[in-house]
């Protein structure tokens, strides 16, 4: 397997429709204008995974009041990503990418490190988008832990 693509600040964000933990439908281009927060994590109900999602939602109400929509994105089928949405009382849209389509073109799947050896899989990444829908920000192998608090720092928030 070849390396992932690594977008860069100014590189147009690729756009995407996809499937949302509400049986609607989410589209990138839908969020033109915004300022937009994505966040690729491997899986829904996982520990590193619920502790980000729930930082998340407890920064949702200043991150939007500074103009940022958060969207989480997973591999996740939109059942599970429903019940990841109940149980954590999430706030925000999660949309599913079961073809990892979305996720290869943003660069957050591939090969990665996990516990010393080479597997693919999601790569734990966030994204700022542009009004324009351009990579403002494109941050890789972010930690679970603290991602939310550093990210709100780099954006002066904090």
């Amino acid at each position: 397997m070849t390396e992932p693509i690594r977008l860069s600040p100014g590189d147009p964000a690729p756009d995407f429709t996809l499937p949302t933990d509400d049986g609607g439908r989410l589209a990138l281009a839908d969020l033109r204008g915004r300022r937009v927060v994505l966040y690729a994590y491997p899986a829904a109900m996982t520990p590193g995974c619920t502790k980000q999602a729930c930082d998340f939602r407890d920064s949702l109400a200043s991150l939007q009041a500074a103009g940022y929509e958060v969207v989480g994105i997973s591999p996740d089928k939109p059942a599970k990503l429903a019940k990841f949405r109940d149980r954590d009382a999430l706030t925000f849209p999660l949309v599913s990418d079961e073809d990892k389509a979305v996720l290869t073109a943003y660069g957050a799947y591939g090969q990665k490190q996990s516990y010393g050896r080479t597997v693919t899989g999601v790569i734990r990444s966030t994204f700022v988008i542009d009004p324009a829908g351009r990579i403002e920000r494109a941050m890789y192998n972010v930690k679970a832990t603290g991602h939310v608090a550093k990210l709100r720092r780099d954006l002066g928030l904090d």
